[in-house]
């Protein structure tokens, strides 16, 4: 079955104490439809300017990425990030947002989108995503990605938004922040209790902590020796996740969630390999098949 993914479409300069990448594809929708389209069908829905380069669109394509839900906007600018990582790559600051054409945006779904099984809203405003869940009928299974920004600046949307979706995905501080719970375990009862069936914590370099009907599971990272850029890789967990879950052809959700968070945290790997989404192109079924089950006998005991 297919995927919708709702984001950001952004042209992304990222900074290193090695390297400086200007313009580089990325945003929440960027990375998080690459990564589900190794599993799934999947259908973007972004806008971006003019000045958006033919080559990403073209660099969709070869992936299969249906762009119907992709507005143009010829005369505007697209969503552009600056950001600056330490040696501690765990640590980045901001140096530069400009929103361009994700200002004023509101997404009008193409009508054949309505009726996709499998959605992701992608981390960006909450009100976007809200606009996008209410035109879809009856998906199967809904994620939605979140960030600190939205807690501080559209908690009422946010929490609107929760009742109405299967599943929200956020990283351990933004956990704390929503439930103002210092310990993370204690908080996902918190979270359960705003509307989300599933709460996935992610943790970086640390893995992921699942909490659902079938009680908690803890997802490892893959270990990598090197990281040289780790933006996306969050977008890309929850993408090939949803992904995987949609490829399966019988049971539940809940069936394959857990080996889907497996898969989501291989492909976010290759994602930290490269700048930007360079890494993540490279992979295939098969490296990431490899990987998978690196993990599962590093995991089993």
């Amino acid at each position: 079955m297919s995927v919708l993914i709702v984001g950001t479409t952004a042209l992304d300069s990222i900074n290193t104490p090695k390297a400086k990448n200007p313009r580089l594809l990325g945003g929440s929708a960027s990375h998080a439809a690459l990564a589900a389209s190794f599993f799934a069908p999947t259908k973007l829905v972004g806008v971006v300017g003019g000045d958006f380069p033919a080559k990403y669109l073209k660099l969709y394509a070869s992936r299969g990425i249906d762009l119907t839900g992709l507005e143009r906007v010829k005369d505007g600018q697209t969503f552009h990030w600056h950001g600056e990582y330490e040696v501690n790559m765990n640590n980045r600051r901001t140096l530069n947002t400009v929103l361009g054409v994700i200002e004023n945006w509101s997404p009008k779904l193409p009508g054949e989108y309505e009726r996709t099984p499998y959605v992701l809203l992608a981390n960006i405003a909450p009100a976007i995503q809200l606009t996008v869940l209410e035109q879809m009928s009856k998906p199967k299974f809904v994620i939605a990605d979140t960030m600190d920004l939205w807690l501080n600046v559209a908690l009422a949307d946010l929490l609107k938004l929760l009742k109405k979706v299967d599943c929200l995905v956020l990283n351990d501080s933004e956990a704390r922040q929503l439930t103002e719970d210092d310990n993370v375990v204690s908080a996902l009862a918190k979270i359960h209790k705003l509307g989300p069936r599933y709460v996935i914590i992610k943790k970086g370099e640390h893995g992921s902590l699942l909490s659902g009907p079938g009680g908690l599971f803890v997802a490892p990272a893959y270990p990598l020796k090197k990281v040289v850029d780790p933006t996306g890789a969050g977008d890309s967990f929850v993408g090939g996740l949803l992904g995987y879950v949609a490829a399966q052809r019988s049971g539940s959700v809940e069936k394959h969630l857990r080996r889907a968070m497996i898969h989501g945290a291989v492909v976010a790997s290759f994602c930290c390999e490269g700048f930007g989404l360079s890494a993540t192109l490279k992979a295939t079924k098969a490296t990431i098949n490899a990987r998978v089950r690196e993990l599962e006998k590093l995991a089993r005991f």
